[in-house]
């Protein structure tokens, strides 16, 4: 079956997380993927981390799925004419450099609106392409920093912590996987063409934080890292650990549920107490809330927290770690984890699940430069040709072999 988006051409100057993992994202539902890395100078996500069995390096495998890969100096006169080539056809440019790394190399936006003026170019950078900080170099945690997220986690008496993923990184691949989206629909449907996509990388994660502007500018509260609770206390719930040591989130989202919850763990008489007739009387007494739980919990185990919490349709969800994400059986029905033919390395597969146009994974990250060869043959270059660009190391084919 072909993927929905199987038309859409992109072309990926990207390298590390963001921007190719926007890339990744449209992949996993058809997306003609062309990622382009220097003959000598390969995307560092190949060699960082763990490697799988075979030598590669596990991030690199699934950043690089249903990717196709070319080596080529695309800063390079001749260079920069087979990006021209490749980009007159394509609908995406995804890249994640300093502002004016593109410009530098004459191949800016007006330029390359020049070459296809209907092409949606997706610029990720550390601050944005304007500002102040425009220029000052920045990698994820320096955005989870600015975004206040480090801000917010961790204990009240404790230093602001990082979460246990590269949560900016990978929250502005998706962001920049919609802005493209939204870019191409206005193209489709005549209200602009080509336009450029302008994320910075601190962007994605304060869009999706969100409340604490408007509850510092609305209602004058602002939120602080509260350890094992919400930073806010809205909302009964947090992490606590049962009996059998086994750690469990506990959430609550309306007045109906955090009822539920109540009379989970303390019966009628908390349940029914008044002050916990609200979310917002609630708000006002949680650390009650919070020590009745937390008495509860500890003194159970596991599966009697669960089956007291599923006789009263309340949540208490085990915090799983990377073993058990493997065995879950609800993961597993849907199909969460995928593998394709050959490889011993299982990646999370295509998300959103679409019924009528599902994702699929095709192949998970190739060798660098593994298509130079058939796609600069698709573009019309005859083999002594490439023969040619290969000798003045303008173009790398797979292994570095020459034709």
């Amino acid at each position: 079956m072909s993927g929905p988006l199987d038309q859409l051409k992109i072309i990926e100057l990207g390298h590390v997380i963001a921007g190719p993992l926007a890339a990744a994202l449209l992949s996993d539902f058809g997306a003609d993927v062309i990622k382009i890395e220097a003959p000598n100078r390969t995307d560092m996500m190949r060699d960082l981390g763990p490697k799988a069995e075979d030598g590669v390096g596990v991030w690199w495998k699934t950043l690089g799925r249903n990717k196709k890969t070319l080596g080529l100096d695309w800063k390079s006169d001749e260079g920069r004419d087979i990006l021209r080539k490749l980009v007159e056809d394509a609908d995406v440019l995804i890249e994640n450099f300093r502002p004016g790394v593109l410009e530098r190399a004459g191949v800016g936006p007006d330029v390359l609106h020049d070459w296809n003026p209907d092409l949606v170019v997706l610029r990720v950078s550390g601050y944005g392409q304007d500002g102040p900080m425009r220029d000052l170099p920045a990698f994820g945690r320096a955005a989870e920093a600015m975004s206040g997220l480090a801000h917010l986690t961790g204990f009240p008496d404790g230093p602001p912590m990082h979460p246990g993923f590269p949560a900016a990184d990978s929250t502005t691949g998706l962001m920049g996987a919609l802005g493209i989206m939204i870019a191409l629909f206005a193209r489709e449907k005549g209200i602009a063409r080509g336009q450029v996509v302008d994320i910075a990388v601190f962007e994605a994660l304060l869009r999706l934080m969100d409340y604490p502007v408007p509850a510092l500018t609305g209602a004058n509260l602002s939120p602080r890292r509260n350890g094992l609770r919400q930073p806010m206390d809205f909302a009964p719930g947090g992490m606590f650990r049962t009996s059998d040591g086994v750690w469990l989130s506990v959430s609550a989202g309306s007045a109906e549920t955090a009822q539920r919850l109540l009379r989970a763990v303390g019966g009628d008489a908390l349940a029914d107490d008044p002050r916990f007739a609200t979310l917002g009387e609630m708000s006002r007494h949680m650390t009650v809330v919070f020590d009745a739980i937390n008495d509860f919990v500890t003194q159970h185990t596991a599966k009697e927290v669960e089956a007291v919490f599923a006789r009263h349709d309340a949540v208490a969800s085990r915090v799983l770690s990377v073993e058990e994400i493997m065995t879950n059986e609800q993961i597993r029905h849907r199909g969460d984890i995928v593998s394709v033919d050959g490889e011993q390395t299982q990646v999370i597969g295509p998300v959103p699940h679409l019924s009528a146009t599902p994702g699929q994974l095709r192949w998970l990250g190739r060798p660098p430069s593994a298509d130079s060869q058939s796609i600069l043959r698709d573009l019309g270059f005859n083999d002594e040709r490439i023969a040619a660009l290969c000798e003045a190391g303008l173009v790398r084919l797979e292994g570095g072999r020459a034709l």
